[in-house]
């Protein structure tokens, strides 16, 4: 079985985010770029599955221009056999990113499809179920644990309510959560070794995907500066402060 995982080039979520000056985007010149924490933990469990026996191959994933290749040779050092570049400039919407990844889906024809429940840029959260419509296939999202049964998996997820255990046949996609796993550190010998691993690239034309975006950012801004706080000496200046600023 092969087991398909999708990572995204994020700023490194130790990074203090920074809005340009004009407000069209984030500030990334100098900036440490990562593997999104998420798709970090997807990936662990793929590889997790596989030195289990349960799967033979894992192949990442990833939509971008060559500077994503950082992350795929980050990828194949933790362990992944091969990689895939979907090379495109375009900043694309979750639709777009699920369209792209189902045709990798349709030529690889894995068993299953790890993704992480959502990008710390954008927080969309919309992918991994995108996907699972466009491929007509089973999801489980938000899983802290996972476990193969030869033709289905069992997924632990955590929902609002707390946990919620369900069953899905295979293939499958599984976005995971931040309990699943704590993603392996990369050694150096495995950083050289990477070097030598397959790295496939396929123009994002070449997919017959749409990528025309139905949303549209016009600006961006950080949060408002927090205000000093006052100090009061009884609830009733407290309550009359509130009123003051329209807070009650």
């Amino acid at each position: 079985m092969k087991i398909l995982v999708g990572i995204k080039r994020v700023v490194d979520y130790n990074v203090r985010i920074r809005v340009k000056s004009d407000g069209s985007g984030i500030d990334t010149d100098g900036v440490k770029m990562s593997i999104n924490p998420f798709d970090e933990i997807a990936l662990e469990e793929a590889l997790r599955i596989r030195e289990a026996g349960n799967a033979e191959e894992v192949i990442v994933v990833s939509l971008g221009g060559n500077e994503c290749q950082q992350q795929l040779r980050t990828g194949l050092a933790m362990g992944a056999d091969r990689a895939i570049q979907i090379d495109t400039d375009e900043p694309l919407q979750p639709l777009a990113i699920a369209g792209a990844f189902l045709k990798i889906v349709e030529k690889e024809q894995p068993g299953l499809v790890i993704l992480g429940k959502q990008a710390i840029d954008g927080d969309n959260s919309q992918t991994g179920q995108m996907l699972a419509a466009l491929w007509d296939r089973p999801q489980a999202t938000f899983a802290s644990e996972l476990v193969l049964n030869g033709e289905t998996a069992t997924v632990t997820r955590e929902v609002d309510a707390g946990l919620e255990t369900i069953e899905v046949d295979l293939p499958a996609v599984i976005t995971v959560d931040l309990r699943l796993n704590v993603p392996r550190f990369v050694k150096l010998p495995d950083i050289m070794k990477a070097k030598r691993k397959p790295l496939d690239v396929i123009a994002l034309s070449d997919l017959g995907v749409t990528t025309d975006n139905q949303l549209k950012t016009n600006s961006y801004a950080p949060p408002p500066v927090r205000q000093k706080g006052i100090m009061v000496e009884d609830a009733a200046q407290l309550v009359a402060e509130l009123k003051t600023r329209g807070l009650v």
